[in-house]
C-alpha cells in the first residue's frame, strides 16, 4: 500500500522530469527527418547506367542499372535528351505518372577521377603550354583517335590515341617520372 502511494506521487515528477530533460520533439529534426526521406524518394526515382536504346517514335530510353534495364519515356519537357545516346553514361530523373516513368532531367554521368588524378582547369592549361613543355615540365597527350587529332590539337599536344595506350603505353610515355602528365580527350570526364 505504502509502495502505491510512494509510486502515485512520485511518477508524475518523473515523467516531468524526464521531459524536461529530453524536451519536446524538435521541429527541426521532423524537418530533417522530411528532407532526409524526400532526398531518398528522389534517389529512387533516379537511374544511373549506359543507355542501352532511344526511339524517338515511341519517346523511350532504355538504361542498364545493373544487371536490369530499364525503360522510361520522355516528353517535349525533359530537358538534357541530348544526354540520351546509345553507348553513352548517363543519368535519368524521373517522376512516376501512374505506372509510367517519365524522365524530368537527363544528365550526362561522368566519370569518377582515380586516386591521385587531378582534373585541370582550362586557365592552367594555357599557362602551361603559353611556357612551353620544357619549361612547363610536362607532357601534354591527346588521346582521341588520330583522325580527331589531325583535325585540330592543342598546340605542344602529342597524338596517343586509347587504344594505342593501353597497348603499349610504358614505351610511349617519357621515361622521366618528374614530369607532370596531362590528357585530355573529346567529351566530359
Amino acid at each position: 500500500m505504502r509502495c502505491r502511494k510512494f509510486l502515485r506521487t512520485l511518477l508524475p515528477a518523473l515523467l516531468l522530469a524526464a521531459f524536461f530533460l529530453a524536451g519536446p520533439a524538435s521541429p527541426t529534426n521532423s524537418v530533417a527527418r522530411a528532407e532526409e526521406k524526400a532526398a531518398a524518394a528522389k534517389e529512387e526515382n533516379v537511374y544511373k547506367g549506359a543507355v542501352t536504346g532511344v526511339s524517338n517514335k515511341a519517346k523511350t530510353i532504355s538504361i542498364k542499372v545493373g544487371d536490369k534495364t530499364e525503360m522510361v519515356k520522355f516528353t517535349d519537357d525533359t530537358q538534357g535528351l541530348e544526354y540520351a545516346k546509345e553507348g553513352e553514361a548517363a543519368i535519368i530523373e524521373f517522376e512516376r505518372r501512374g505506372t509510367d516513368k517519365i524522365a524530368t532531367v537527363i544528365k550526362p554521368k561522368l566519370a569518377k577521377l582515380p586516386a591521385g588524378v587531378t582534373e585541370m582547369q582550362p586557365e592552367e592549361l594555357a599557362a602551361l603550354v603559353a611556357l612551353g613543355p620544357e619549361q612547363g615540365n610536362y607532357v601534354l597527350i591527346d588521346s582521341r583517335p588520330a583522325a580527331r587529332f589531325e583535325e585540330g590539337a592543342i598546340p605542344t599536344a602529342l597524338s596517343m590515341p586509347v587504344p594505342k595506350l593501353e597497348k603499349s603505353g610504358q614505351e610511349l610515355l617519357p621515361a622521366d617520372k618528374g614530369k607532370l602528365l596531362i590528357f585530355y580527350c573529346g567529351g566530359p570526364t
